[in-house]
């Protein structure tokens, strides 16, 4: 198969370098950030690191919406939130969305389906989730954290039905070292990231440190607990069925934060050091909101994402003065 990544940021950069490199197969990149469009093809490719190490030049073709005349067989979603409506847009305006084509996205939340669905229809979408430590160094220039095949992600239909374009998928995957597995319930799946995030991406931002950090204070098992628990009542009240039990969803932040990517900077503090939005009303808010909708306050989420927005606020503030 023929893939297409939209968005040639940290994340989607890793998906179509791997699956070029080690699958075997042809992947285009559509983005429309201009400085990363304009570096890659002032370099000739994208600069490619694995923990700040062996940065090397990796050939790919990128173009804009409105350049690009391929034609993939699964599109690979990989944007922020915040931008995904105008490039969706963006994209279909310039007809690269056909019928026979699959849409993949393991983006952070879960309010990207909504927008994807305007699109592609439902026995054509599949998400699901990446717990994939990767840094954007700059415009052009990635680095891959962890050793080869660190990290693991799932793979999930919107219908919850797997199909044989999906057993392809997950064949490509696994080639590209992902480890993937299928689910069968996607909103469960990626529910589970969104709460995974809620612990470590929001508190290594709040306090500007790594993973294997959090982890290392005494009580960061009791912090989790309580956002875990939390999110849990907020999303068990909306019939959320999280593919994880509240116990798994804890020793997956212990593990992925003490042995799997202990020196890893989430995403979210990415966005923030770089003076860039946070997802945080995609994680702790949305979770916060379902809460609400339900009569159940999540206090601790409600108060995280107003201590990451303040946060992001300092950031500029010091930004500014300096």
């Amino acid at each position: 198969m023929k893939y297409a990544v939209l968005g040639a940021g940290a994340m989607g950069l890793r998906y179509g370098i791997l699956l070029q490199k080690l699958a075997g197969k042809t992947v285009d990149f559509v983005d429309t950030w201009e400085p990363g469009i304009e570096a890659v093809r002032r370099q000739g490719g994208v600069y490619v690191s694995r923990d700040h190490e062996n940065r090397h030049l990796v050939p790919i073709e990128v173009y804009r919406p409105e350049e690009y005349t391929g034609n993939p067989d699964v599109w690979i979603i990989m944007l922020k939130q915040m931008q995904l409506e105008a490039v969706l847009k963006r994209c279909h305006d310039a007809g690269l969305f056909q019928d026979h084509q699959v849409v993949f996205s393991a983006m952070n939340g879960w309010g990207h389906f909504d927008h994807i669905r305007q699109y592609f229809s439902e026995d054509r979408i599949y998400g699901g989730t990446a717990l994939v430590a990767t840094v954007l160094n700059g415009p052009g220039d990635v680095d891959f954290i962890g050793k080869p095949g660190a990290g693991t992600m799932t793979l999930c239909s919107y219908t919850g039905d797997i199909t044989e374009i999906e057993r392809q998928m997950h064949d490509d995957l696994q080639q590209a070292n992902f480890n993937p597995t299928i689910t069968q319930d996607l909103k469960g799946t990626c529910m589970a990231k969104v709460v995974f995030n809620s612990v470590v991406n929001t508190l290594c931002t709040m306090y500007q440190i790594q993973m294997g950090q959090f982890i290392s204070y005494p009580g960061a098992r009791d912090v989790a607990r309580q956002l875990i628990d939390e999110a849990y009542d907020a999303l068990e009240r909306d019939g959320v069925k999280l593919i994880n039990t509240r116990d798994e969803e804890l020793e997956t932040v212990d593990y992925v934060s003490r042995t799997g990517n202990p020196l890893h900077y989430p995403s979210m503090y990415q966005d923030m050091i770089h003076s860039r939005p946070t997802e945080v009303d995609y994680i702790n808010g949305y979770i916060a909101a379902v809460g609400r909708k339900h009569g159940y306050v999540c206090h601790t989420h409600e108060f995280l994402t107003h201590g990451v927005h303040l946060a992001e606020l300092a950031h500029r503030l010091h930004e500014t003065q300096a």
